[in-house]
């Protein structure tokens, strides 16, 4: 059996998640420390304790999904699983980061550090309002694309997340992003609905953001990975530290290729898929993509109990 090491990404969050990995192992806790001590803020009260609205800021969302999945990484480490028991990680979006972390490519601190930065710089780069993303239902990745190109009208309107052969995210702006909905609706979509985000990801307005992240990854360390990463816009294995930086720039305004990720990790042998962190839904895409996969979640300490128990 050939396993993957999965990462979820933005609307993952919840609060309290992580909290009993971190009160059942100390190398979990250790995780939130850091990260607490990289931000200079209590990001881990508000993950346990604050309040929703304020944790899927993306700013906060981003570190705080990337601190739940170390800390599940860490409980498992502690139970004698290390990351090469993986053939490949890969996450989604900021997942990607987690990913990185993981294998031991960018340190915790940091990999905390830039995915605030990210998020301050993506929350920015369009003014609430001006942008939107949608989710269609029911058309593939090429069905989708041709529908973002009839709604642009001159106007940015991209395919931005190829999740599953059921599920594209169309990101651009506002009134353009609204349009496909609507096209893609009379092209025979099961549904198009308008997702409640705060910007317009992995589209070219995010240019600006990715500026940012250019010059904040040039001054971060960055080593090979333990394991390959699958990166999210080339849907391929990248172990290279210069190109993984190169990779994570171009993620900001790229596509998230997930369902290709997924085949090309199938493709190499991978027979099951750990879902690390919080929630589960890269294993709800994963199913879609591929029903002969299989695909845990190791976001709670039982699920640690239950994955290291065999």
């Amino acid at each position: 059996m050939t396993i993957a090491f999965v990462f979820p990404g933005q609307g993952a969050q919840t609060i309290g998640m992580g909290k009993a990995l971190a009160e059942a192992y100390p190398a979990a806790k250790a995780v939130f420390d850091e990260v607490d001590a990289a931000l200079g803020e209590a990001l881990s009260q508000l993950i346990w304790e604050g309040d929703i609205e304020t944790l899927t800021l993306t700013q906060n969302a981003q570190p705080a999904l990337m601190a739940t999945s170390l800390a599940a990484m860490r409980a498992l480490e502690a139970e004698g699983v290390s990351i090469d028991k993986a053939a490949f990680v890969a996450g989604h979006s900021l997942g990607e980061y987690s990913a990185l972390a993981a294998a031991g490519a960018i340190s915790v601190a940091d990999t905390a550090r830039l995915l605030r930065t990210r998020g301050q710089a993506m929350q920015s780069a369009v003014p609430v309002g001006q942008g939107a993303m949608a989710a269609i239902l029911g058309l593939d990745l090429e069905a989708v694309r041709a529908v973002a190109d009839e709604a642009a009208q001159g106007e940015v309107c991209q395919a931005a997340n190829d999740n599953d052969p059921t599920q594209v995210v169309v990101s651009g702006a506002k009134a353009a992003v609204e349009r496909a909905a609507e096209i893609a609706k009379e092209k025979g979509a099961k549904r198009a609905v308008m997702l409640p985000v705060s910007a317009p990801f992995h589209c070219a307005l995010m240019q600006p953001a990715a500026d940012v992240m250019a010059k904040a990854l040039a001054d971060v360390a960055i080593t090979s990975p333990a394991v390959p990463l699958i990166a999210n816009v080339r849907a391929d294995a990248v172990t290279d530290p210069d190109e993984i930086r190169k990779l994570l720039v171009e993620q900001v305004t790229g596509s998230v290729r997930w369902r290709e990720s997924v085949q090309a990790m199938a493709a190499k042998g991978v027979t099951e898929f750990w879902e690390i962190g919080a929630g589960k839904a890269l294993s709800g895409m994963i199913r879609k993509i591929d029903r002969s996969l299989t695909s845990r979640q190791v976001g709670t300490a039982e699920d640690v109990a239950a994955i290291t128990a065999g």
